[in-house]
């Protein structure tokens, strides 16, 4: 069961960094700011995308600190 644990340690953090990088994407494309690769699209310059990208970048820091600080199963 411990290697479990940890597999699903290391899974649960990617998917909150994964969260996290995809929320300042959307928060970047609501302000219109970064480079031009992601200004394009119906999100740029949209700025209900800047609070919907703080929201999941925030979702994705708690879900990367729930999964490092809950207590072990055994």
């Amino acid at each position: 069961m411990r290697a479990f644990d940890v597999i699903m340690r290391i899974v649960t953090s990617l998917l909150g960094l994964a969260m996290t990088l995809m929320g300042c994407v959307w928060m970047m494309q609501g302000l219109g700011v970064g480079p031009a690769a992601i200004l394009q699209g119906f999100m740029v310059n949209d700025i209900r995308w800047t609070y919907y990208g703080a929201l999941l970048a925030l979702l994705g820091l708690a879900e990367i600190v729930w999964s490092n600080t809950r207590r072990r199963g055994g």
